[in-house]
């Protein structure tokens, strides 16, 4: 394998960029009208795309809302990442919270309502 991505559809690319952004600090790697590809200024690597739910590469069937996923991002500090989501307003599902895995865990929706789990070693 050469490379693998998670891209999440959205109904406002741009807006779902900017949340990735200034919630996760990732910076715009490629920046089209239907396609935004993020990458973490640390670890260029890690590649995370946001992709138009309505461009014609997305087939019908794949256009509905997200539901059933996760996406989980750990950082070295979650207080920074909670602090910069409660700024920008974002969807607060749970509040850091100690987990009884060693981790502190915050969970939010992104703009799309795509569930978003950041968490950071206890």
């Amino acid at each position: 394998m050469e490379r693998a991505f998670t891209n999440v559809l959205s109904t406002d690319v741009d807006g779902t960029a900017r949340f990735y952004e200034t919630v996760l600090g990732m910076k715009r790697h490629y920046d089209s009208d239907w396609f935004v590809l993020l990458t973490d200024p640390d670890r260029p690597g890690f590649e995370f795309g946001i992709l138009d739910r309505h461009h014609e590469t997305v087939p019908d069937s794949c256009r509905v809302a997200p539901a059933g996923v996760v996406l989980t991002f750990v950082v070295g500090d979650l207080h920074p990442v909670a602090a910069r989501a409660r700024e920008i307003g974002a969807e607060i599902v749970q509040e850091p919270t100690l987990m009884p895995y060693g981790q502190t865990r915050m969970l939010l929706r992104d703009p799309d309502g795509t569930a978003v789990d950041v968490s950071s070693p206890t």
